[in-house]
Order: structure tokens, then sequence, then C-alpha cells
């Protein structure tokens, strides 16, 4: 039985010998797989989260700045008459005097109307535009303030009467540097009027007058 085991072994071993080796088959290599690292996803949303939380200190400190100045509803008549004649100086139909008037003029004045003309028309349509894209309702909707104006509609951002005033007066300052004092100074009297009436919140105003002087500039330089 033995030497019949060590037969059987002997001949498979010669039987495995002469067979041809199998072919060993190729293994494919197997890459790492690479962690992509989400850097520019990463910076964009840190991006917005600096961008919100600044916009949030800045909307706070102006509401902060408006309940300060805004006059209440036990003011002083004589405070709210002075702060309503200021008002008005920045309405559409005394803007439009302002700088249709002096056309007729003609020479320096009347071309310094033109310009004030072209300079309030721009900023009006920018206001509009500028109003209903971004929707930010007045203090008396945000805050429940009583405003002691009419209020056109309920948009805040950004003030059109502040804009309509700086509209004028900085082109025509920029004609007559003589005048320029007392005519930014009541541009600018219209601004914080909407502010003391309970109508704007004072970044309202200042974006106002903002965009009225870049009007200027481009229509001045054009």
């Amino acid at each position: 039985m033995a030497r019949a085991c060590r037969h059987d072994s002997a001949t498979i071993a010669s039987v495995d010998a002469i067979r041809p080796p199998r072919p060993v088959r190729d293994v494919p290599e197997t890459r790492p797989t690479r962690v992509r690292r989400p850097i520019l996803t990463g910076g964009r949303e840190l991006t917005v989260v600096n961008a919100t939380g600044m916009l949030a200190h800045l909307d706070a400190r102006d509401r902060a700045l408006f309940s300060r100045w805004a006059l209440g509803t036990g003011a002083v008549r004589r405070h709210r008459w002075m702060w309503t004649a200021f008002t008005h100086l920045g309405g559409v139909w005394i803007a439009i005097a302002a700088a249709t008037m002096p056309l007729l003029a003609g020479g320096a004045l009347g071309e310094a109307a033109a310009d004030a003309l072209a300079t309030l028309a721009v900023s009006h349509a920018l206001v509009q535009l500028v109003k209903r894209s971004v929707g930010r309702p007045r203090p008396s909707l945000g805050t429940g303030w009583s405003p002691l104006a009419i209020e056109p509609d309920r948009f805040s951002f950004p003030s059109g009467h502040a804009a309509a005033a700086m509209s004028i007066g900085f082109v025509y300052a920029c004609a007559f540097p003589v005048l320029a004092l007392p005519l930014i100074t009541a541009a600018t009297a219209v601004g914080l009027s909407r502010v003391v009436l309970g109508v704007h919140y004072p970044g309202d105003v200042l974006a106002g007058q903002t965009l009225a002087v870049i009007t200027g500039v481009v229509v001045l330089a054009l």
C-alpha cells in the first residue's frame, strides 16, 4: 500500500511537471481614492457668513441711531414744523421745479439746471430700482414706529427725498462753488429730516445721498 501511494505521488508530480503553467492574469492596479477637500466651497461659505454678520451688525447700528434721532409723537410742534419744512424741499414737485425753472435763464445757470435735471431723473430711476430690489420695510413696518410724515411707499432703502435733494444741491454746488456750503447743508438737512420724522433709517439716507453724488459725477463728466 505504501508503495502504491508513493507511486501515485510520483505519477502526479511527473504530470504536474510536464503540464504547462497557467497564465497569470494581470490584476488591475488599484489607485488610491483622492479625498476632495471643499476649499473653495468652504471659503465661499465663510465669506457669506462674514457678510451676513456684517450686514446684521450694520442693521442693528442703523436701528439704534434711528431710535436715538427720530422724534416721537409727543415732540414739540415747532420742531415738527421745522423738520417737515425741510423734508418738503426734497419732494418731487419742488425738486422738479428747482431743476426746470432755471432752464429759462440760459447761460451757466441754464446749463447747470440741465445737468441737475438729468441727475435728478437718473438718480430717481436708480432709487426706485434699488427700493424694489432690496425691499427693506420702513421703520413704521419694521419697528412699529409712528411716522410724523406721509410715507409715499412701503420701501425704505434708499431714501428718495435724500437722493433728490442731493442731486439738485450737488450739481448746483459744482456749478457755483460760492453757494456750495448752503446748498449741501440744505440737502443734508432734507436727508436728516427723513430720519427725524421717522420715515427712514440713517442708512437709507446715506445710501440715497451717495447714489445722487455718484450720478452727478457721471453726468457732469459726460
